[in-house]
C-alpha cells in the first residue's frame, strides 16, 4: 500500500513541534538562569553589599517600635571622662560675684560649699612644624692645606623630613586612604610644610623599609597561633590583577599582596601554620586537614538563602537549612554571652548536625543542578562545619578577616591599587602594622615615629608582638 501524503505531512509537523519544544525548553532554562542571576545579592551570594541594585534594597519603612529615639532606659552610658589633674595644662578658678538669693555681693566671711564643678575645654594648639637647621662648616688644615667638611651628627636624617613627619605622611597615604596630592595639601594647611609628590613617595618607601623586619616577625607569629581567620579580596598592581590576603589572629593581623589567588599565595600568607583555619570554601585552602578547618557559616547562610529562592524540593531544603542555621547562631550567641553552658550547646548541636547533613544529602539529589553541586561540595567538607563546637576559641564565621579587608576595599575603590611591587609592600606592611596595633590598643603614630627614629641610629624597629603586660591583662580579663 502506497504511503499517504498526509502521513508525510503529519511526520513533518511532529518534527516541527519537537524542534519547537526543544527550543522552548532551552529558552525556559535560560530564563530560569537569568532570573536566578537577577535575584543574586549580598544576602544569597558572595557579592558585596555595595553591588546590590536598588530594586533589591529593603523597601518601605520599618514598623514603629514605640520607643523614643536615642539611648534606651538601662543602656550602658558612654560618658566623657575628665582628664586627670596632671594632664591639665591650664587651671582657672571661677567664683560667683553676687548671691542669687539676696542679689548682694559676696563678702570675705562667705564660705565655699562642696567641691568645685570641673569643666574642661579641649583645644588644639596652632601647630607649626619645628625646623632644625644644621650648618655644616668646612675647615682648611694649616699644615696640609686639606679642606674638611663637617658631617651630620648621628641620628640626624639625611633627608629634609624628620621621623615623626615621615610617619605622619606614611599613615596618611597608607592607612587613612589619602591620595598623595591630598596628603601634600594636608601637610601644607595644618603644619605649613611644603612637600612634593616625589617626597611623599620617598617617605613611604623609607617607612616601608623600616617596617620590613617587624612585619616578618608578625608573620612568623601567625604560624604559631592556635586560630587564624583568613580571607582575600581583589587588588590591582601595575594595572594587572592581584589579590590581597589577610590572616587575623588574636593579637596580630597580617596582610600580603599576591599576584595569584591560589594555594601558593595562601601558603605564603600562612607559612607553616598548624592551628585551626577559619575560612570560606575557596579551594586554595584545601591543603589544610579538615579537622583543622572551620568553614564560615555566614557564607553558608547565603548559600542556603539562595536554595530557598529556588523552586520545588530545593526550596523546601533551603527553608529548613535556614531555620537550623539561625537556631545554631542563636545558641552560639548565648554560649558567647555566657547564658548557655558549652556542654549543653554540644548536646544541642548533635541534633542540628545530623539534620543539616541529612538535608545536604537530600539536596545533592534534589534535581536542581546548581543546588546539587553546592550540597555535594559542602558534604565533602562536612567535618569542617563543626570544629567551633568542639574547639574552644574558634568562631563559626570568618567575619574578623572580612572586617579587616573592608578598609582596604574602600582604598581600592579610590586608589585603583598600587603601581609597583614596592607600593604593594608599603601597603601590606602599613596595614599589618596599624591593624595589629589597633588590636593591642597601641598608638600607630607613636610606633611609626619610634621605628623611624631607631632606624636613624641603626637600631631595629619595635616589635609588633604583644607585650607580656598585655598578655597578662588579657589572661586576667578572661
Amino acid at each position: 500500500m502506497a504511503r499517504d501524503w498526509r502521513d508525510d505531512r503529519i511526520a513533518e509537523l511532529e518534527a516541527q513541534v519537537a524542534e519547537r519544544d526543544r527550543v522552548i525548553a532551552e529558552l525556559m532554562e535560560r530564563v530560569a538562569k537569568l532570573e536566578e542571576q537577577s535575584r543574586q545579592s549580598s544576602q544569597n551570594s558572595s557579592k558585596p553589599p555595595s553591588s546590590d541594585p536598588p530594586w533589591l534594597l529593603p523597601k518601605g519603612k520599618k514598623k514603629p517600635t514605640g520607643r523614643k529615639p536615642g539611648g534606651q532606659p538601662g543602656h550602658k552610658k558612654n560618658e566623657r571622662t575628665l582628664f586627670p589633674p596632671e594632664r591639665v595644662d591650664e587651671t582657672h578658678d571661677v567664683w560667683p560675684e553676687r548671691c542669687d538669693g539676696c542679689l548682694l555681693e559676696f563678702g570675705g566671711e562667705c564660705l565655699e560649699v562642696g567641691e568645685a564643678h570641673r569643666h574642661q575645654v579641649v583645644e588644639l594648639p596652632e601647630v607649626r612644624a619645628h625646623v632644625s637647621e644644621y650648618r655644616l662648616h668646612t675647615r682648611c688644615c694649616a699644615r696640609c692645606d686639606w679642606a674638611t667638611a663637617a658631617s651630620l651628627p648621628v641620628g640626624v636624617p639625611t633627608t629634609c623630613f624628620g621621623p615623626r613627619l615621615q610617619a605622619v605622611v606614611a599613615i596618611c597615604s597608607g592607612v587613612y586612604r589619602l591620595s598623595k596630592r591630598t596628603a601634600v595639601s594636608l601637610l601644607r594647611d595644618l603644619f605649613g610644610v611644603e612637600m612634593s609628590l616625589g617626597s611623599v613617595i620617598a617617605c613611604e618607601q623609607r617607612t616601608s623599609e623600616v617596617l620590613a623586619a617587624p612585619v616578618d616577625e608578625a608573620r612568623r607569629h601567625v604560624e604559631h597561633a592556635p586560630v587564624a581567620y583568613a580571607d582575600e579580596t581583589g587588588w590591582r598592581e601595575a594595572r594587572a590583577r592581584a589579590w590581597v590576603w589577610v590572616a587575623v589572629t588574636q593579637y596580630v593581623t597580617v596582610f600580603v599582596v599576591h599576584a595569584r589567588r591560589n594555594a601558593v599565595a595562601a601558603r605564603q600568607l600562612l607559612g607553616r601554620f598548624r592551628g585551626v583555619l577559619v575560612s570560606d570554601r575557596w579551594r586554595a585552602y584545601d591543603g589544610w586537614p579538615l579537622e583543622k578547618r572551620q568553614l564560615c557559616w555566614a557564607h553558608l547562610l547565603r548559600y542556603f538563602t539562595a536554595f530557598s529562592e529556588c523552586r520545588g524540593e530545593a526550596k523546601s531544603i533551603g527553608d529548613e537549612l535556614l531555620v537550623l542555621t539561625k537556631e545554631m547562631f542563636r545558641s552560639w550567641h548565648r554560649v558567647r554571652d555566657g547564658t548557655l553552658a558549652r556542654s549543653t550547646f554540644k548536646v544541642k548541636m548533635r541534633t542540628v548536625q545530623a539534620e543539616v547533613e541529612r538535608l545536604l544529602d537530600a539536596g545533592s539529589r534534589c534535581g536542581h543542578p546548581k543546588v546539587e553541586g553546592t550540597c555535594r561540595d559542602i558534604l565533602e567538607l562536612a567535618p569542617a562545619l563543626w570544629t567551633f563546637v568542639r574547639v574552644v576559641g574558634v568562631e563559626p564565621t570568618n567575619n574578623a578577616a572580612e572586617r579587616a579587608l573592608r578598609w582596604l576595599v574602600i582604598m581600592r575603590k579610590t586608589s585603583f591599587g598600587t603601581h609597583s611591587a614596592a607600593g604593594s609592600r608599603f601597603i601590606e606592611r602599613m596595614l599589618t602594622v596599624t591593624a595589629t596595633l589597633r588590636q593591642q590598643d597601641r598608638n600607630a603614630v607613636e610606633y611609626l615615629t619610634e621605628a623611624c627614629e631607631r632606624a636613624l641610629y641603626g637600631k631595629k624597629a619595635p616589635s609588633l608582638l604583644p607585650s607580656k603586660r598585655l598578655l597578662k591583662r588579657q589572661a586576667l580579663a578572661a
